[in-house]
């Protein structure tokens, strides 16, 4: 790094963590959805003894404090995973939607029934929380389990998915709406980015769960899942206990440099190669029967729904666009001529910004800290981290609990994290619960 030394990018980069790392009350806001929505679900005919689970980025602990939140409406079916056709699904949501409105307090409500996955999507009142809710999305919850045992490996990865979903926004290029990429793909190409790193931070994926694992997501669902727990366990024990396995050093901005300027090509390359986090390999998509025919422009494939490709919304104008932008902040990176101002424009949006402040006697340099509860944003508050409580019915007892993630980068060290397990936890009258325990 020529210009700016990687030390004062690094101090740069741990400053945008102070600030869009969530604190207590944004854990708490979202708790807080989870419940409320919970008790319209239950006002529903529909829907009665059906479960408000969530899932994505919330459930990764990869979301920041501005982060959406993703709701699976669980339907009961004993103790049995339940599977339900896309006309019911539409249906079910036509009535939480009646019944959002008839309560009110939730605005910019949007049903979209002919996606590929049927969504409901409102917006909370205070704070801007945007949510979309899906039924019977068991995939999209153990694939972010997935993604917080992969967390849990190395705490920079949490760090890297922080910081590049930030600066993805600030460009324009994290909104599959508009024909880019989704968060999800985002955090596979940190993970590929971490994979093909010398020496590798992450191994291939088929070494932490060997299989497709939608396909595995059959039959009595606490067995299904805790066979899955069990397996990613096992693995990730190996991979980290493996002591001939060389230790990546390199610190964030070395990680965030390198990962800006190995996809600056990503345009070109994409033409004839896929990335693939299964294998931590670009794979030719000529040689891949599985991807044939080519008819994306970008192909990230998703390594726990093979061969699904998570970056089917790109198109090739955005694609030209997402290229574009990864070339032109490596370019800033790079130069003789960035101050610390114009860095942190480049890696944040215009409205995160505004809590650095100017200091007087030097109008291009920042400080971050504009207010107190920014200093203790950098981890999970402890009480959220180890005690989300799990919400259980009594029509499906066996159903697999869920975490509260836990910070991976907590001080321990890259290589002294587990799976974490579920505390469980019901209100006495068997309706599931999710929401922080009170400070003692």
């Amino acid at each position: 790094m020529s210009g700016y030394t990687y030390s004062a990018l690094e101090l740069i980069l741990r400053d945008i963590l102070r600030v869009i790392i969530p604190l207590r009350e944004d854990w708490s806001a979202r708790f807080q959805i989870i419940a409320e929505l919970q008790a319209v679900v239950q006002s529903v005919e529909s829907l009665r003894g059906a479960t408000v689970e969530p899932y994505g980025s919330f459930v990764s602990d990869l979301f920041t404090k501005w982060g959406d939140l993703d709701i699976s409406i669980e339907l009961p079916n004993g103790s049995y995973i339940s599977s339900a056709g896309k006309k019911h699904k539409q249906t079910l949501l036509g009535d939480l939607l009646k019944a959002i409105r008839r309560r009110g307090s939730w605005r910019k409500l949007q049903f979209i029934p002919n996606a590929r996955v049927p969504i409901l999507k409102f917006e909370s009142s205070y704070p801007n929380i945007s949510c979309d809710i899906s039924i019977n999305n068991l995939n999209g919850q153990m694939k972010s389990k997935l993604l917080f045992w992969i967390n849990e490996i190395d705490g920079r990865f949490r760090n890297m998915v922080l910081l590049v979903k930030e600066w993805a926004k600030a460009h324009g290029i994290n909104d599959s709406k508009s024909g880019t990429l989704n968060s999800y793909s985002l955090s596979l190409l940190i993970i590929f980015h971490f994979q093909t790193c010398v020496p590798a931070l992450l191994p291939p994926l088929k070494e932490i769960y060997p299989g497709n694992m939608v396909d595995d997501l059959t039959g009595v669902r606490a067995v299904a899942e805790r066979q899955i727990e069990e397996m990613c366990a096992e693995n990730i024990t190996k991979f980290r206990s493996d002591k001939s396995r060389n230790r990546n050093r390199s610190s964030l901005s070395e990680l965030f440099i390198s990962f800006i300027a190995k996809f600056s090509d990503i345009r070109s390359r994409a033409l004839e190669e896929g990335i693939c986090p299964y294998t931590g390999q670009w794979e030719h998509i000529d040689s891949n029967m599985r991807w044939l025919p080519k008819t994306y422009a970008l192909f990230v494939e998703d390594p726990f729904e093979q061969p699904a490709n998570t970056a089917r919304a790109v198109g090739s104008r955005q694609l030209t666009r997402i290229s574009e932008v990864f070339q032109t902040t490596h370019r800033v990176l790079m130069s003789r001529n960035q101050n610390q101002s114009s860095l942190i424009a480049t890696l944040v949006r215009p409205h995160v910004l505004q809590f650095f402040v100017r200091t007087p006697n030097n109008p291009s340099s920042y400080s971050s800290g504009t207010r107190p509860q920014m200093h203790r944003a950098l981890h999970t508050p402890p009480q959220v981290q180890h005690h989300i409580q799990n919400r259980r019915v009594n029509n499906r007892p066996n159903s697999a609990a869920m975490h509260m993630p836990v910070n991976a980068s907590n001080g321990r060290g890259p290589d002294s994290a587990t799976l974490h397990t579920p505390v469980n936890a019901t209100n006495g009258r068997g309706q599931q619960i999710w929401r922080p325990r009170s400070d003692r």
